[in-house]
């Protein structure tokens, strides 16, 4: 893609997230972007992300998830809050809850694409939904509530 991903607009201090962190040279480096009204990201795992031969560990899949949404709440509360990312105002969040619910088996090979969409939104907490589909098939899904990063966090 040749727009910027979210998370490219998160500040360095605040970009070693293993899930997503562009500086993290050891993590997913997971790139979300807006879809029309809903958020789309992809990662093909690797063959080392398995459970058993042939299939995704459970672990990655709620991680992407995770950071997906996270990544959602953050674009989604600035847009709402009149601010821009690339003005260097992207209002970030962390994780309060994560559910997910595994539906099927997730094939290694195939290319996760990860959808995200906001059911719930205030000042300080956002709630997203988010499926993982592989090959078509929605494999997981996720209800992550993101709240605003506290304060003793930002670096």
């Amino acid at each position: 893609m040749s727009q910027k991903a979210f998370q490219d607009y998160y500040p360095d201090a605040l970009s070693h997230c293993y899930g997503c962190g562009r500086l993290n040279e050891h993590g997913y480096q997971l790139k979300s972007y807006w879809d029309g009204e809903e958020t789309v990201a992809h990662f093909t795992p690797e063959p080392y992300h398995t459970a058993i031969p042939g299939y995704v560990y459970g672990g990655l899949i709620a991680s992407l998830i995770d950071c997906h949404a996270t990544g959602t709440a953050s674009a989604a509360a600035t847009l709402a809050a009149g601010l821009k990312m690339q003005d260097g105002q992207a209002l970030r969040f962390v994780t309060a809850s994560l559910k997910v619910d595994y539906l099927r088996p997730t094939p290694i090979g195939a290319v996760l694409e990860l959808r995200g969409k906001v059911s719930e939104m205030k000042e300080r907490k956002v709630i997203v939904h988010v499926s993982l589909i592989a090959n078509g098939e929605t494999c997981a899904r996720g209800e992550v509530v993101c709240v605003r990063m506290p304060e003793g966090m930002l670096a």
